[in-house]
């Protein structure tokens, strides 16, 4: 957005700033643990240090900021056992997403998931770990959508943001892409089967992998 345009005050602002801090945070140009100086932050995105204390608290409420007390803000650190439990919720939920997008997904939307799942194998075979990354994020935002379960997408959404870092870091594994890689074209195939049973589990067999992995 243009500076000239950016609304300085008011709720616009602190849209403005929310949507701006939220999406530096989950594309990794802000760090865990980075200090989130309310004054910098006011005259980067051009609005009112109360419209970014306003963004932050927000922010803290969706698990992305964390306020130290005496110490301001900063991008809250997510640590390998709350990435587990936080897994652990996303079985559920996912578990049931694709059992739902079984049923419920229409023909086109299988369709759909099959070209995801061809363009994750490309990428697996050329070599290409963050575009793997940003396609195995897209189909699980896909099943969760084709599911209906708009309670689920949105608990999800949440989960899902707190937990960006790690999923790049796994993606950077070696060999890791590859595990990946079958688990979720199983995913695939169980859904575009219509077998919501199988879904769920083929789900909930890949996310204890990525459980295993993250405590490896």
């Amino acid at each position: 957005m243009p500076k000239e345009a950016r609304p300085s005050t008011g709720e616009q602002a602190r849209q403005h700033a929310l949507a701006q801090l939220r999406q530096a945070i989950l594309h990794g140009e802000m760090a865990p643990a980075q200090r989130l100086v309310e004054n910098e932050l006011a005259e980067q995105f051009g609005v009112t240090r109360a419209s970014i204390r306003a963004a932050l608290i927000d922010l803290e409420s969706q698990g992305l900021v964390e306020r130290i007390r005496n110490r301001g803000s900063r991008v809250r650190v997510v640590t390998v056992d709350e990435a587990v439990a936080i897994t652990e919720c996303r079985m559920v939920l996912e578990g049931l997403c694709a059992a739902k997008a079984a049923v419920a997904a229409s023909d086109d939307q299988l369709i759909e998931l099959t070209d995801l799942g061809t363009a994750m194998t490309k990428a697996v075979a050329d070599g290409e770990p963050v575009t793997y990354s940003d396609l195995n994020h897209a189909l699980h935002v896909r099943i969760r959508e084709f599911s209906g379960q708009q309670t689920a997408q949105e608990l999800l959404e949440r989960l899902n943001a707190q937990l960006v870092r790690h999923r790049f870091q796994l993606a950077l594994r070696p060999g890791r892409p590859q595990q990946s890689l079958n688990e979720h074209l199983t995913m695939i195939e169980a859904i575009r089967a219509r077998d919501p049973q199988a879904a769920e589990t083929a789900v909930r067999a890949h996310l204890t992998s990525v459980i295993e992995a993250l405590r490896d």
